[in-house]
């Protein structure tokens, strides 16, 4: 056939893995055959007739492109494309498209020094027969993040960062005099000044802050927020742009506002809350219907667009909720004083005023500037106890109000909202920040009594701009949007369930859809599998996002939604109030593209923002557990991973993993569809919401890990 090389002799595969090198690495050149013989050193007449004939299949399969007769050049238009690096510990790295297509696989070889997140530009390989499509890149156009959080390890002549991320595959040299007067141990943030090339195989870098000794409370709470490339301290000259703010209201700006300063108001938050957003109002109206307003606090008044702090709130996007601190998106003088609507103060708002009658109908509503006076701060806690007992300090607003809240919740689920009332871990916490109690919180009458109100305000303000007659054009606003959920996850949902003796539906309208799946929450509500059903259910829902494009919010099952209550604590409430403020008084749609922009940012950093806020609940989770080592525990599958299972411990609700190889002598199958694995030999089967007896095995702080194993009894 060919002629030998290195003993062996050159087949169509051989010839074609070379030919795809020589293209791949030079992505703009032509080459002609004359030249293509040469540098492969192809010097036999089969050989040249062989590489010929693979080059127009590879021509016919859009890897290359004919320029001439006897001349080739890669095909860029669809082998090279640019998109976001993703990078996974065991290796099956791979790349997602800009324009959304489908996910491609990335060999380590072939990835360069691609980090996580990169903005790359690949080049598709020529696909090989039975093999699944690779990419391979050949250009990292931007650098996810230039910092990198991890743990100090100095020795005699060179120091390390040492990083808890198993994507990492270098280690990070540091120079001595780029230290800062880092030691061993320390936590912390290093700036890369040298990325990995044909030259250097490490990365180097320099550290730019200490954030405190491994362990310390403080220094694990910055190091999960600066691993995201979140802020963990307030720019100074943002904070004195804040203290610069008048916080007087002058009576001008009173008069030029609805007042609501004698009408009984109240806010009803977490016991530890310090910024209050939102608060209700209620009257009755001479015409025998009941008048509620819902306030929200008039930031947009305080911030103006482009001002310094306005610039900072929007790159910040969101507030941060770590377990033991929040990290907020406006400077405190802002959001724990001026803007906060605090008791027997006057305070500035933009407000939904609505009428309605006893069945919480709404017969009026309109959307006005006001001034408020809160009579009293309410804690959650305190409501329930007025609700529960029927009587308390002005029980009879506080119970008619949730009276209404009821009726408009009930209207909701009536209407095809889906019904998932999810528990929350939470952690009391001592003043060194050591966890000492780990519970869920439940969300009860007084939570859902603000929910409701809130939920209507949002979806009244974004029906009064998105709603418009046929043939006019809605003008620019940013919605809250849910799209309906994946139906080949739907469709594995209802044959999950069917082995519990469960139906749901996964075709037909949206409203029988999501009729059909409140039907199976309140069927499973209480038994054993309650827990993997509703996790199976969420995952097929989709997330909710900000855009300008409205396609309605399916969870909820409204057509229009937006964010307008919690302008101190999300960037998107900002946009909504300063829009709606700017359309009230006349003025044109505002730029479509420009709106979708921010969106996509405020999407974006609200997902980091959870993030972050999950690695928070899981750090505490493994420094609660970390004194329970050997103590076995009741608990159920939370989770099936082809290396292992998950189990949450029933009592404190904390999760750990149980690693394949621990579950005893057999080879498993993982069942991905039924969320199970299974023996090979004993047929052992462990499915998602089986209970186990677990023993804590390890707790890895460094990795925020916890190990279980199956408990002997």
């Amino acid at each position: 056939m060919g002629k030998k090389k290195g003993g062996k002799r050159l087949g169509k595969k051989q010839v074609s893995e070379l030919l795809q090198n020589l293209f791949q690495h030079n992505p703009n050149e032509t080459f002609s055959f004359k030249q293509i013989f040469k540098v492969l050193k192809l010097d036999t007449h089969p050989l040249k007739m062989l590489a010929i004939d693979v080059m127009e299949e590879m021509a016919w399969d859009d890897f290359l492109l004919k320029v001439s007769d006897n001349s080739y050049k890669l095909n860029l238009k669809t082998q090279v494309q640019e998109g976001i690096f993703h990078r996974k510990a065991n290796g099956r790295n791979s790349f997602v498209p800009d324009d959304g297509g489908t996910p491609v696989f990335v060999a380590e070889r072939n990835s360069m020094s691609a980090m996580d997140g990169d903005h790359v530009k690949v080049s598709l390989m020529a696909r090989r027969d039975k093999h699944i499509k690779e990419a391979m890149v050949i250009e990292i156009v931007k650098r996810a993040h230039d910092t990198i959080v991890g743990k100090l390890r100095v020795e005699k002549d060179i120091a390390f960062l040492v990083t808890a991320d198993s994507t990492i595959v270098h280690d990070i040299i540091i120079p001595k005099r780029k230290l800062k007067g880092g030691k061993t141990d320390d936590k912390a943030v290093v700036k890369i000044i040298q990325w990995p090339d044909q030259d250097h195989k490490n990365i180097i870098g320099q550290v730019i802050d200490i954030l405190g000794k491994t362990g310390e409370n403080n220094a694990e709470m910055h190091a999960i927020l600066a691993q995201y490339n979140l802020p963990y301290k307030y720019p100074k000259n943002v904070e004195e742009a804040a203290e610069k703010i008048d916080a007087a209201i002058t009576p001008e700006e009173i008069a030029r506002r609805e007042d609501f300063r004698d009408v009984f108001t109240c806010t009803i938050d977490p016991k530890d809350a310090k910024d209050f957003d939102d608060a209700l109002s209620i009257r009755k109206t001479d015409k025998g219907l009941w008048e509620v307003g819902v306030h929200i606090a008039d930031v947009s008044h305080y911030v103006k667009e482009g001002s310094t702090i306005d610039k900072e709130a929007y790159a910040r996007a969101t507030s941060i909720y770590l377990v033991d601190r929040t990290i907020p998106m406006l400077p405190e003088r802002l959001c724990n004083f001026i803007c906060s609507l605090r008791p027997d103060e006057e305070k500035l708002c933009y407000s939904v005023i609505f009428k309605m009658d006893d069945e919480a109908n709404i017969k009026d509503w309109h959307l006005a500037h006001t001034v408020i006076k809160s009579d009293r701060r309410y804690a959650y806690e305190e409501v329930q106890q007025i609700i529960e007992e029927g009587k308390g300090e002005n029980a009879e607003f506080l119970l008619k109000l949730d009276a209404l809240a009821k009726k408009l919740r009930e209207a909701r689920f009536k209407n095809g909202s889906v019904k998932f009332d999810r528990e929350e871990l939470h952690f009391d916490i001592d003043e060194t920040g050591k966890p000492i109690r780990a519970y869920f919180k439940v969300s009860k009458d007084a939570n859902k009594l603000i929910e409701e109100f809130m939920l209507l305000a949002n979806k009244t303000v974004a029906e009064s701009i998105g709603r418009v007659k046929k043939g006019i054009k809605a003008k620019t606003l940013p919605y809250r949007i849910h799209d309906q959920p994946d139906p080949q996850k739907l469709e594995n949902l209802r044959e999950f369930v069917a082995k519990f003796g469960y139906k749901v539906k996964t075709a037909g309208t949206k409203g029988a859809i999501t009729k059909s799946l409140n039907a199976l929450m309140s069927q499973a509500e209480g038994t054993r599998e309650q827990n993997a059903i509703e996790t199976v259910a969420l995952r097929a829902m989709m997330k909710a996002k900000y855009s300008v494009h409205n396609i309605g919010h399916y969870g909820l099952a409204f057509d229009y939604y937006t964010h307008f209550t919690s302008p101190i604590r999300r960037y998107p409430d900002m946009m909504v109030h300063r829009l709606l403020t700017k359309y009230q008084d006349g003025a044109r749609s505002a730029n479509k593209d420009k709106y979708e922009e921010f969106c996509e940012h405020c999407s974006d950093m609200e997902q980091i923002s959870m993030n972050a806020e999950r690695d928070s609940i899981k750090y505490k989770m493994v420094e609660f557990m970390a004194d329970k080592i050997g103590n076995t525990y009741d608990a159920h599958i939370s989770g099936i991973q082809s290396y292992g299972i998950y189990a949450q411990i029933d009592e404190t609700h904390c999760e750990g993993m149980i690693p394949i190889r621990d579950l005893g002598n057999d080879y498993y199958d993982f069942d991905e569809k039924n969320y199970m694995i299974v023996g090979r030999r004993h047929h052992t089967k462990y499915q998602l919401g089986d209970p186990i007896r677990i023993q804590v095995a390890r707790a890895n702080l460094e990795r925020k890990q916890l190990d279980f194993t199956l408990a002997d009894d």
